[in-house]
C-alpha cells in the first residue's frame, strides 16, 4: 500500500494547487452568502493530505536507496528539458516539514485572520508557497529549480502585500520583491553559464561532472560566485537582507512559513549546488565569508531592535549565515540538519511572539513586560523555541551545533570561535526579549492581554511538544553522535556560550540591578545596529544613487538627442511643406515643368562620373 504512495510522490506538491483552485469560488463577487472561511478549510484540507501522502511514502522509503522519476516535457535538438525529481527519504521528509509547519501555520490563521475577509487570497498565497517549496525540494533540475525561486518571489511579494491598502505593507512587498531580484538575475546568468559547460542542468550529473571537472579557474569563479547570489538573497544574507525586514509587514501566519522554511529554499539549492561551488576556492571562500559576516552582524542588530518582529528577522539572516558556512566547509549533513532543528525553533518563536501581536496594542518590547503570569502558553513556547535554536542540551539546536562546531574545531578553529559569539549573542538577544515581555511589572500597553484563544494556541503547543521530542526524533534516525564521541571542549564550550549570553541578559532584563532602559555604549553606536548599519543609507549613496545616474543621463540623451533629431526631421519636413505651399499655383503645366526639372537634377548626378571621366578624357 505505501509503495503506491511512493510512486506517486510527485503529486504532493499538487494537492496545494488544487487547493488554491478550489478557493477560487470565494474570491469577492462570486461567493458571498456563505463567507470566505469555506476556502480556508477546504486548504487545510488539501495540506492535510499532502502530509498524510508524505508521511506514508517516507515509511516506504525509509532505508531505501533513492529513486529518480523522469516527467517528459520538451526535447530540442541537444536540449533535454524534462523534469528530474528525486524521492529518498530526505527529499520526502523534507516535504513533510513543509507541510506539517503549513498546516499549523494555517490552523493559526483561522484565530490570527478571524475577522478578515481576505481569507480565500491568503490561503491561496499560502497554497502557492507550499506548492512551490514542495516542487523545489523534489526537483532534480538547476534550471526548473530556479523557475521554481522565481515562483516563491512572486508568493513573497504576494503575501507581504496581502494587507495593500496600507501604505508600508505596498513599499514593503515592493522592496522585498526588488531586492530578491537581484540575487535571482545574477543567479540566472550562473545557471546558463554552467550549461556550456557541463552540458546539464541535473543535479546529480552536475556533481558527478564537478568531481572530474577542468575547468579555467577564472569561469569557475565567476560561475560559482552568480550561483552564490541567487540563495544570497533567497537566505537574506548580507548585503541582501533587508527584504527580510520589510516583509515583517505581512500577517503573522504568514512569517511563520516564510521565517521558518521559505528561507531555507536558497540554502537547500545551494547545498545541491556545493559539488560545483566547491571547483572555485574563491567562492567558497565568499560563502564562507558572507555567512560569518550575517551571522555576526545579524546577531548584533538584532540585540539592538525594540520591534518584537524584527528581533527575529535579523536572527533568521543569522541563523542562515550558519548554514552558509556549513555548505563552505562541505559540511552538507550539518546544514541539513541546522536547516531542521531552526525551522521548528523559528516556527514556534514566531507564533509565540505573533500572539502576542494578536491582542496587544504595540510591538514595542521595551513597552510591554509582566506577560509571564498573563500569558503562559506563549512564554512557555516562547522558551522552547528558544531553548531550541541556541546550544541549550539536549534540545535538536545543542546537536546541530554540536556537529557543526565538532568540524569547525578540528578544520577551522577561527570559524569555530565565530560559532561561541554568534551562539552567546542570540542567546543574548532572545532572553533579552524574554525578559522585556514576559519579566517585570506589566506596563500600561500590557495590562490587559489575556491568552489568545484555542486555533492559535492549539498549534502553538503542538509544535511546541514536537520540538521537544526532536532530540528523540534525531536518535530514532541515528543522527546523534554517542556520548562517548562527543569532544568535551567543543560541548562545554557552545554549552557555555549559551549561558553566559542568556545569563547575561536575565541578569540585566529580569532583575532590578540593572537600572532601565538599558544603553551600550554611545547612543551613535546604538544607532548604528539600531539602524541595521546604515545598510539603507550605503545603498541610497551607492546603488540609488548610481541607478538614479544612469536613468537620469539616458532620460536627457533619450528627450534631447534621440527625440531632439527626431523633432528636428519633423520640424524641417513641417517647414519645407509650408513654404513649398507658397509656390504651387495649381496649374498642370507647372507641375510638368517640376517634374521635368527634378528628372534633369536627377539625371545630372547620376552623369557626374561620366562627366569627370569625359573632362580627364577631353583634358589629356
Amino acid at each position: 500500500m505505501t509503495q503506491f504512495f511512493l510512486d506517486s510522490a510527485w503529486l504532493i506538491p499538487c494537492y496545494a494547487l488544487l487547493g488554491a483552485i478550489l478557493a477560487v469560488p470565494w474570491s469577492p463577487a462570486i461567493i458571498n452568502r456563505t463567507g470566505p472561511r469555506p476556502a480556508g478549510y477546504i486548504n487545510l484540507l488539501m495540506t492535510f493530505i499532502a502530509f498524510l501522502h508524505g508521511l506514508l511514502a517516507l515509511l516506504a522509503i525509509w532505508n531505501q536507496p533513492a529513486q529518480s522519476v523522469v516527467i517528459p516535457w520538451l526535447q530540442v535538438v541537444d536540449l533535454d528539458l524534462s523534469i528530474p525529481l528525486e524521492i529518498s527519504a530526505v527529499t520526502i521528509g523534507a516535504t513533510m516539514v513543509i507541510t506539517g509547519l503549513n498546516l499549523l501555520a494555517q490552523i493559526y490563521a483561522i484565530g490570527y485572520l478571524e475577522t478578515d475577509w481576505g481569507w480565500a487570497r491568503f490561503y491561496s498565497f499560502l497554497a502557492l508557497f507550499e506548492a512551490g517549496m514542495c516542487a523545489l525540494v523534489l526537483c532534480n533540475s538547476l534550471f526548473f529549480s530556479y523557475i521554481i525561486l522565481e515562483v516563491l518571489t512572486l508568493g513573497t511579494y504576494l503575501l507581504v502585500g496581502f494587507w495593500f491598502n496600507q501604505s508600508l505593507v505596498v513599499t514593503g512587498a515592493r522592496d522585498a520583491f526588488l531586492t530578491k531580484r537581484v540575487g535571482d538575475l545574477v543567479l540566472l546568468m550562473g545557471v546558463i553559464g554552467i550549461y556550456p559547460l557541463s552540458k546539464t542542468w541535473d543535479f546529480s550529473q552536475l556533481a558527478d561532472w564537478a568531481s572530474t571537472a577542468n575547468v579555467d579557474p577564472k569561469v569557475a569563479t565567476l560561475v560559482g560566485l552568480a550561483l552564490i547570489a541567487g540563495p544570497m538573497g533567497k537566505c537574506a544574507q548580507f548585503p541582501l537582507h533587508l527584504w527580510l525586514d520589510e516583509a515583517m509587514e505581512g500577517p503573522v501566519p504568514s512569517t511563520i512559513l516564510r521565517n521558518a522554511v521559505v528561507v531555507c529554499t536558497g540554502a537547500w539549492v545551494l547545498i545541491k549546488l556545493q559539488p560545483v561551488i566547491a571547483i572555485s576556492p574563491v567562492a567558497v571562500s565568499a560563502i564562507i565569508w558572507i555567512g560569518g559576516v550575517t551571522a555576526v552582524g545579524g546577531t548584533m542588530v538584532a540585540i539592538a531592535q525594540v520591534d518584537i518582529k524584527r528581533t527575529l528577522s535579523y536572527l533568521v539572516s543569522a541563523y542562515l549565515g550558519l548554514v552558509f558556512i556549513a555548505v563552505g566547509t562541505g559540511q552538507i549533513q550539518t546544514a541539513l540538519l541546522l536547516m531542521l532543528t531552526y525551522a521548528v525553533a523559528m516556527g514556534l518563536l514566531v507564533m509565540s511572539t505573533g500572539a502576542i501581536i494578536w491582542n496587544s496594542i504595540t510591538q514595542d518590547v521595551t513597552q510591554l513586560g509582566g506577560l509571564w503570569a498573563k500569558r503562559p502558553a506563549c512564554g512557555l513556547s516562547y522558551l522552547v523555541g528558544a531553548a531550541g535554536l541556541i546550544a541549550v542540551p539536549p534540545l535538536g539546536g545543542f546537536w546541530a551545533f554540536l556537529q557543526l562546531g565538532d568540524s569547525l574545531f578540528t578544520n577551522h578553529l577561527k570559524l569555530f570561535a565565530l560559532l561561541l559569539v554568534v551562539n552567546a549573542l542570540a542567546s543574548f538577544s532572545l532572553f533579552r526579549v524574554f525578559g522585556l515581555v514576559f519579566g517585570g511589572k506589566p506596563q500600561q500597553m500590557a495590562q490587559r492581554s489575556p491568552e489568545v484563544h484555542w486555533p492559535m494556541v492549539f498549534p502553538m503547543i503542538l509544535l511546541m511538544g514536537f520540538a521537544l521530542h526532536v532530540p528523540l526524533l534525531l536518535g530514532t534516525w541515528q543522527l546523534l553522535p554517542e556520548w562517548v564521541s562527543l569532544n568535551p571542549t567543543v560541548a562545554g564550550s557552545l554549552v557555555l556560550s549559551s549561558a553566559i549570553g542568556g545569563g547575561a541578559a536575565a541578569y540585566m532584563y529580569l532583575s532590578n540591578q540593572v537600572e532601565k532602559p538599558i544603553r551600550f555604549g554611545s547612543k551613535a553606536l546604538q544607532d548604528f545596529f539600531a539602524y541595521d548599519l546604515y545598510t539603507q543609507k550605503l545603498y541610497r549613496v551607492t546603488v540609488v544613487f548610481l541607478v538614479d545616474l544612469i536613468s537620469r543621463t539616458i532620460s536627457w540623451v533619450d528627450r534631447y538627442i534621440v527625440d531632439g533629431f527626431v523633432n528636428l526631421v519633423g520640424f524641417m519636413t513641417v517647414f519645407s511643406g509650408q513654404s513649398l505651399k507658397y509656390n504651387v499655383s495649381g496649374q498642370t503645366q507647372f507641375y510638368a515643368l517640376t517634374i521635368l526639372l527634378g528628372v534633369a537634377l536627377l539625371g545630372f548626378l547620376l552623369s557626374l562620373p561620366i562627366l569627370s571621366r569625359l573632362s580627364l578624357i577631353v583634358g589629356g
